[in-house]
């Protein structure tokens, strides 16, 4: 999923593309994708691109009268900028927004079509897109603190709750806990005032490199690789990679749909974390820690050894 940097990226170079152009036209290619009525596609043809901004994760096109397009990317979402009155490719293409000079397409590379565009009237109406969470950049640290701790969650999943923080998705937040040397199941009540100040520190740290990273990459182009899995990232999607810090194995957690990355060495003290299914599953047999891991490896290719002397 398109996170804080991504979409950051994203509004600034629609910004330099489409502001003060006239959108001409709207095709909707997917039925699935336009989850309002009011105003009309026709409404907004015609109008001028007056501002680009983002609300967590939406993307918002404000045109002239008051009119604005709220894009939400989801996890397979993608935009890209093409020639005037570009296809619309045909199997993961939802729409387009043609302007004299380029068109705007809209994809989504899954069948489960959770990408959405809403077209909304008046300022107003945008309010109800904000989930409440709380702006890293903006923030103080003492107004972090008592937003995590408004209810008892592990940091994990606070971070990458929208109605908690704004913009922070699963891979960012792992980068993010890695920075900060913290369990993902650290408790947010738990937490001391040096720890949220510690994780305050990272979120704007990390953020703020991707956001610089990204931008060198785009130039003056518009983003076309746009992904949750970098080389240069430290953990997210590093399991069993070395952690950059200490060298030791990435470790991860899985649950659902989601995989969470930490190194055991820099952020549980050497604890292997596990899910409550696998730690159902497994009991006693889940190792604790990364030296009761690789004994249990060493103990296992010696009988593996064995077993093909005999």
């Amino acid at each position: 999923m398109p996170e804080l940097p991504d979409v950051a990226i994203y509004v600034e170079r629609l910004r330099a593309f489409t502001v003060g152009k006239v959108l001409e036209d709207i095709r909707v290619a997917s039925p699935f994708v336009l989850r309002s009525v009011d105003p009309p596609v026709a409404e907004l043809r015609g109008r001028t691109v007056e501002a680009v901004d983002r609300i967590g994760k939406r993307i918002v096109l404000s045109l002239a009268g008051d009119l604005h397009g709220v894009i939400h990317l989801m996890i397979a979402g993608r935009l890209r900028w093409h020639a005037p009155r570009a296809k619309v490719p045909g199997r993961v293409g939802l729409a387009a927004f043609d302007f004299p000079h380029g068109a705007l397409v809209f994809t989504e590379a899954s069948k489960k079509k959770r990408a959405s565009l809403h077209l909304v009237r008046g300022r107003a109406a945008l309010a109800g897109f904000d989930r409440g969470g709380i702006d890293v950049f903006a923030a103080t640290t003492e107004q972090v603190a008592e937003q995590l701790r408004a209810e008892n969650h592990t940091i994990k999943r606070s971070l990458t709750d929208p109605t908690i923080i704004d913009g922070v998705g699963n891979a960012y937040s792992d980068e993010i806990l890695h920075r900060a040397r913290m369990s993902p199941f650290r408790q947010t009540r738990q937490m001391s005032d040096e720890e949220v100040a510690r994780l305050h520190d990272a979120a704007r740290a990390v953020l703020t490199e991707w956001i610089e990273r990204s931008r060198a990459e785009v130039g003056d182009g518009f983003p076309d690789k746009v992904t949750a899995f970098r080389p240069e990232m430290a953990v997210h999607g590093k399991y069993g990679a070395p952690c950059p810090v200490c060298g030791d194995p990435v470790q991860r957690i899985v649950h659902a749909e989601n995989e969470a990355n930490y190194c055991a060495t820099c952020q549980t003290g050497g604890k292997l974390l596990a899910d409550r299914a696998l730690s159902r599953l497994l009991r006693d047999s889940w190792p604790r820690s990364l030296d009761e891991m690789e004994q249990r490896k060493a103990r296992s290719r010696a009988a593996a050894r064995r077993s093909g002397a005999d």
